[in-house]
């Protein structure tokens, strides 16, 4: 269990430094970059949060990390395909994903309530 808690762990803070790279905190937000890049911040931030507080156990966390780095790199590859940029749709797309994962960060978190 220590073992488990300590990979969850271990991930959330090596995902989070690359998001730490965003944009320094002085300069303007550069447009829908920086909300995406936000959003997936806050919910990182929520996965751990849930596992240090025991609202959700460590294979709930990893699952649900699994899915915000799966996120992040599908974004990396859109940016690269077209010159650091996103389009209209790839933005849609990305926060459709990033939506649905809020949802199954709050129902983890919060499926004790409902039984």
């Amino acid at each position: 269990m220590k073992v488990s808690l300590l990979g969850v762990g271990l991930l959330a803070l090596t995902s989070t430094l690359g998001f730490a790279q965003a944009a320094p905190k002085g300069l303007p937000a550069q447009g829908h970059a920086t909300t995406i890049n936000q959003r997936s911040e806050h919910q990182q931030r929520r996965i751990a949060q849930g596992v240090r507080t025991g609202r959700l156990n460590a294979r709930q966390g990893a699952r649900l990390e699994h899915r915000e780095a799966r996120i992040v790199r599908a974004e990396h590859r859109m940016r690269a395909a077209h010159g650091g940029r996103l389009t209209r749709g790839q933005r849609v797309r990305l926060n459709r994903r990033l939506h649905r994962t809020s949802r199954a960060i709050y129902r983890a978190k919060h499926e004790r309530a409902r039984q």
